[in-house]
């Protein structure tokens, strides 16, 4: 984990922070570098209505710039990047900095979680969207070459999309390692073929000047305002500057921005409205008629090739952000391999895999190209813009202490640009911009619903609960034959009996020599630190309170956990120890609680949830679980 403050250390020589920065290309930047494969099509295509004319490319291409350097550099890696949550960044990490600096206000801390969770599940359309419009962005490029092979882009599309699902289970360790060197070949190549068609119409250099977006603006009115929905695909990844920041630090990606990403972008976009200026009938595709004919199909190889590693890097952080969801108790537990025994980072979830899978080719069949792709792509990253500045504002004022003033006025100009765009966007809602929102839409009423449903079922359980210390100290007045080894109960309640105990009571009449209440907390941080990770309370007979605490991008493992407890003269044999689990089975009724759908649909995932045992690593041989009817 890299953090600003320990960054120093890790980066402190020139050579480490090249390599930090080489590898941040290929993971952070990979999104947005991909986006000159489509904008300017997009922004021009007919069913706008903007004309190809001088004033018009050359306002567009200030545009495009101004919005690189406003939102990417000024907002993103200027102000968001400096939001360090130990470490780590992201929406959630953000949600948790932001929630926590409110903590003594209840009702705006849980309307923060609403806004962030739904920013969150927004996301998943994004996920969607990029491997969809990326690839197929790329492969469109055979279109130019040749018109004869426009009937196999589709399914050269769904090919490569589905090879690179398919080998997720195995891991992308080996591969990841030339994500970096290919995308600074990318890079070189964006900008290199920008830089030799700017000669052709050196007056494009003149869109450096923000007088010309402004006088675009006020020149085409509403046609402008449609464009700007067009004009934010260019930033598009930009906030994964800020969701890698864990994996990197802030100085590698800000090297790396101003180092290689943004020259490479500027000089391509350039290039293409020069190419534009001499030769308006090139807008069929833009990008790739910046390459001699001889050039085309390596061109199409290489595009092809670093969008695979533009849609690796969102599905990845699709599973990260699916991890870090289910530890703050937004998503039921499921099954989480890890594809490498050195980088626990690095996990693969095959639900997650196979039904973004599904979505992905849903959508390659159903728009059919790039432009049409290209109406669905912003709204959902429009939409996390407007609620990444919105918790950067409780985070300015309430954890940095900045004044009302200095952050009001900050986020005022920050949120009127995304909202700017975001309104934009909202025009293609019917032409596509409905599927991430249905998609996110989705995503938040599962995470909402089980939420609030472990909300209900934990407070049912409490108030019905046995208090602990009274229980255990009748039990053990005339205590039940003890027999060798250690059982341990995990419990969500650390005052009352778990159920799983009084069943094994019932049943067997036996208690073991020595009795374990454990209690797993998941805590609103990136990670526990090692000599904080346990707590032992001692109780009575040879029995006690444990508690394990895991930050959201921690990885459980409770028998490593439990050999922290050394320290406290615990010491567990894993051949005397068994593990005791209660399982709920969730009735659904009518009534107080939520809505019937809602508790049936919990009660659904409650069914399906991944094995509390496989989730916290247990060994398979030495676990008991026993389950109980709860009606809510």
């Amino acid at each position: 984990m890299i953090s600003e403050n320990t960054e120093s250390k890790t980066t402190t020589g020139h050579q480490s922070l090249s390599v930090l920065s080489l590898a941040a290309l290929g993971v952070v930047y990979g999104d947005i570098g991909t986006s000159p494969l489509y904008v300017m099509k997009t922004v021009f295509d007919p069913v706008h209505g903007l004309a190809v004319s001088e004033g018009n490319i050359i306002g567009i291409i200030s545009l495009i710039f101004w919005a690189l350097m406003v939102v990417v550099s000024l907002k993103y890696i200027t102000l968001i990047l400096r939001a360090d949550n130990k470490g780590e960044g992201g929406i959630m990490a953000l949600l948790s900095l932001a929630s926590s600096s409110v903590a003594s206000h209840p009702q705006l801390r849980n309307a923060l979680f609403l806004i962030g969770g739904f920013g969150a599940a927004l996301f998943y359309g994004d996920g969607v969207i990029t491997p969809a419009i990326s690839v197929l962005s790329a492969v469109e490029g055979l279109e130019v070459a040749t018109p004869l092979l426009k009937p196999y882009v589709v399914p050269i599309t769904l090919t490569v999309l589905i090879a690179l699902f398919l080998i997720q289970q195995r891991g992308t360790g080996g591969i990841g390692a030339m994500f970096g060197p290919i995308t600074l070949i990318w890079f070189s190549t964006l900008g290199l073929a920008g830089l030799a068609n700017i000669g052709a119409a050196p007056q494009i250099l003149s869109a450096l000047n923000p007088v010309h977006a402004i006088a675009f603006c006020l020149d085409n009115g509403w046609l402008a305002f449609v464009a700007l929905g067009a004009v934010v695909l260019a930033i598009t990844g930009g906030e994964a500057l800020y969701a890698d920041m864990g994996h990197f630090g802030a100085k590698p990606i800000r090297f790396a921005w101003y180092g290689c990403v943004l020259p490479a972008l500027t000089l391509n976009y350039l290039g293409q409205g020069a190419l534009l200026l001499s030769n308006p009938l090139a807008i069929s595709n833009p990008f790739y008629l910046l390459f001699p004919v001889w050039a085309l199909y390596p061109a199409v190889g290489l595009a092809t090739v670093a969008t695979v590693i533009a849609s690796q890097a969102v599905i990845s952080g699709v599973f990260s952000m699916t991890k870090q969801a289910i530890q703050l108790g937004f998503l039921p537990r499921m099954q989480i391999k890890h594809t490498s025994d050195r980088k626990i980072g690095q996990i693969y979830i095959p639900f997650v895999n196979w039904t973004l899978l599904a979505a992905v080719v849903m959508a390659v069949l159903g728009f059919g190209s790039s432009s049409s792709l290209a109406s669905a792509y912003g709204f959902a990253v429009t939409a996390t813009m407007v609620i990444e500045t919105l918790l950067t504002f409780f985070v300015l004022r309430y954890a940095w202490k900045y004044s009302w003033f200095l952050a009001v006025f900050a986020t005022t100009i920050f949120i009127a640009i995304d909202m700017t765009f975001f309104a934009a966007t909202t025009l293609k809602l019917a032409q596509g911009g409905w599927f991430p929102l249905v998609i996110g839409v989705i995503i938040f009423t599962i995470m909402v619903t089980w939420h609030r449903g472990r909300q209900i079922l934990f407070e049912h359980l409490r108030s019905a609960a046995i208090p602990l210390q009274p229980f255990l100290e009748s039990l053990l007045a005339h205590p039940p034959t003890r027999v060798a080894g250690t059982s341990i109960f995990l419990t969500a309640d650390l005052d009352g009996v778990p159920h799983a105990l009084l069943h094994n009571l019932a049943h067997n009449q036996v208690l073991h020599e020595r009795v374990i209440f454990l209690t797993v907390a998941h805590l609103e941080t990136p990670r526990v630190l090692k000599d904080q990770r346990v707590s032992v309370k001692p109780l009575i007979n040879n029995c006690y309170q444990v508690t394990v605490r895991y930050g959201f991008k921690d990885e459980p493992n409770l028998p490593y956990a439990l050999e922290l407890c050394q320290e406290y003269g615990l010491i567990f044999e894993p051949l005397q120890t068994s593990y005791f689990l209660s399982r709920q089975i969730v009735v659904p009724s009518s009534g107080a609680g939520m809505a019937l759908w809602r508790e049936r649909l919990f009660a659904a995932m409650t069914r399906n949830a991944s094995n509390a045992a496989e989730y916290f690593k247990l060994p398979a041989n030495r676990v008991l679980e026993l389950g109980a009817r709860v009606e809510i």
